[in-house]
């Protein structure tokens, strides 16, 4: 005989939901309650995740002129031993914690927090401050460099060094470089444009003006920048003819000249930088030297062709990006007399 069908339609047949008994009639419920309670974990655990770092993080490999390093995620404390850096992070609207301890530039003294943490000078590096701050990044640069094989060991170190024969390039990958960490790739987009805009404005303003020399002093002799130095921009970029083929850049003094020869040498235009008020020792000390009666027989004195660049963002900072806006601003100025 074959058995009869069960009839699931008649109230006294009964089910087996999760292993209990339930009438046909009222079986729904547990069901719901059971679902409810799966979908308030998982958005209990999603809650925590909207407010994990941690689960959100992405890592991040940074490149950079010592190789890469891997971020773990947007920095939110951040070390500085270059000053050039601050500007550029200062630009962005970064904060940072803590600061070279030593030649602070006057054009960024409103910008250095008051309780930044002095990590110290631009050469020596203090690596008991730097370990004890704790922080989630450190960027080093030119001066700095050298700290990279111990500071690598201790926290994500990025080294942004600036190569001076294609300062304005350097710059503006420096800015793409720290906008890609920090998130703010659009802001720095914005930045570079204005840098770009600036230079073609300069460069417009030079044409035709004749030749340039980009001159240092330093305590009380007289060098000369080419086009490999710390401003090297005014002819790599700016366009003006050297006066002087085959320079020889100097790290501090630059190429060495007498008053003699740059009377025979005779620069159109003259811009100067005066290391010894950049490092602090001696504000005012270039115009001193150079008003002597060689000099003034110069094209670039007669004609009033002699522009003072701010010491501190030509020879301390030089590869800020507002500092080297500043510079701009101040050769343009010349120019358009």
């Amino acid at each position: 005989m074959t058995p009869p069908e069960a009839d699931f339609r008649k109230s006294d047949k009964r089910r087996q939901v999760f292993g209990a008994t339930l009438d046909a009639t009222n079986w729904i419920a547990p069901v719901k309650t059971i679902f409810r309670s799966v979908t308030l974990a998982a958005a209990v655990f999603a809650g925590a995740a909207a407010f994990s770092p941690a689960l959100l993080a992405q890592e991040k490999a940074v490149a950079h002129v010592q190789g890469e390093t891997t971020l773990p995620g947007v920095p939110a404390k951040v070390l500085v031993q270059d000053w050039a850096v601050f500007d550029d992070l200062s630009a962005l609207g970064v904060s940072v914690a803590g600061v070279p301890s030593s030649n602070a530039p006057a054009y960024l003294a409103d910008q250095i927090p008051a309780d930044a943490i002095q990590i110290g000078s631009l050469f020596e590096p203090d690596f008991e401050s730097i370990a004890a701050a704790e922080a989630d990044v450190y960027f080093i640069a030119s001066r700095s460099r050298e700290a990279f094989g111990t500071a690598k060991d201790i926290l994500p170190t990025i080294d942004l060094t600036v190569d001076n024969g294609s300062i304005l390039e350097g710059v503006e990958k420096n800015m793409t470089t720290l906008g890609e960490i920090f998130g703010l790739e659009d802001k720095a987009s914005e930045l570079n444009a204005a840098l770009d805009a600036k230079v073609a404005e300069v460069a417009a303003a030079a044409e035709g003006k004749g030749n340039a020399l980009v001159i240092v002093t330093n305590a009380g002799k007289l060098g000369v920048y080419g086009p490999d130095s710390r401003v090297s921009w005014v002819y790599n970029e700016i366009g003006m003819p050297s006066a002087l083929e085959g320079v020889r850049d100097g790290d501090h003094g630059g190429d060495a000249v007498s008053f003699e020869f740059l009377l025979e040498v005779n620069p159109d235009w003259v811009f100067v930088v005066d290391r010894d008020a950049g490092t602090g020792e001696n504000a005012g000390a270039a115009a001193a030297l150079l008003d002597n009666e060689l000099f003034n027989q110069t094209t670039a004195a007669q004609e009033g062709q002699i522009v003072y660049l701010d010491p501190q963002a030509s020879y301390i900072t030089m590869h800020g990006y507002q500092g080297v806006m500043l510079l701009l601003d101040q050769v343009l100025e010349g120019l358009n007399g």
